[in-house]
């Protein structure tokens, strides 16, 4: 069995308390905000931060003495895991918006992607996903292939309803580009939650079928 070395970290809050004379709160805010001398600073163990992933090596002690392996998102910081969820959200729901201001009913391909983009949030939001279950292998299915002859149909898309794209043509971006960026994006994504997802789905309409082949 495989032995790792894991680095976990926690924050713990700074502070000071110090008076400043000003002529509105916010005045005093801001004096506050621009005061660098900490002196007097103290940290509030009480209110310290959750414990969470920071490296892993593969080996006992092996801290810094190889390649770092992938840390998988959900044992990230939470306000981490919120700031790289944040563009996936944003740009879907730019999307979903502008399709509904222009009275077209939104395509169920979008529709899906914000429904696992908002399904992720709220995990973010709640709590660590659960650890897998290590078991025997059993037989695993393909769910989706990032096809790169679809990419330039999708950037149509988003050029016709993002603004911030609006002097650009998918003729703009090379094969070699989206092959390149294809190959980035799908080594960095992260499908945990779509393949829960269709994991759950595939539950209930196995048990669905069950109850229908009893009559019930």
């Amino acid at each position: 069995m495989p032995t790792y070395t894991i680095e976990t970290t926690y924050r713990v809050p700074v502070y000071r308390q110090r008076t400043y004379d000003a002529a509105t709160p916010a005045e005093a805010c801001r004096q506050a905000i621009e005061d660098d001398d900490w002196s007097n600073d103290k940290l509030d163990y009480e209110c310290a931060g959750e414990t969470y992933v920071t490296r892993i090596w593969l080996g006992t002690d092996a801290a810094y003495s190889g390649d770092a392996l992938p840390v998988p998102s959900h044992f990230d910081e939470t306000i981490q895991r919120k700031a790289a969820h944040f563009e996936v959200l944003f740009g879907l729901l730019k999307i979903v918006v502008a399709d509904q201001a222009a009275q077209r009913r939104t395509d169920a391909y979008w529709l899906a992607r914000a429904t696992a983009a908002i399904a992720k949030a709220e995990a973010i939001e709640g709590a660590r996903d659960p650890d897998e279950t290590v078991a025997a292998p059993r037989p695993s299915h393909v769910l989706a292939q990032l096809r790169e002859d679809r990419i330039r149909d999708q950037m149509a898309a988003i050029v016709e309803t993002d603004p911030e794209f609006a002097t650009l043509t998918s003729d703009a971006v090379s094969d070699a580009d989206i092959h390149a960026n294809c190959l980035s994006v799908a080594a960095g994504i992260d499908l945990s939650e779509e393949v829960g997802a269709a994991e759950f789905r595939a539950a209930l309409a196995a048990l669905r079928a069950a109850k229908q082949a009893k009559g019930g």
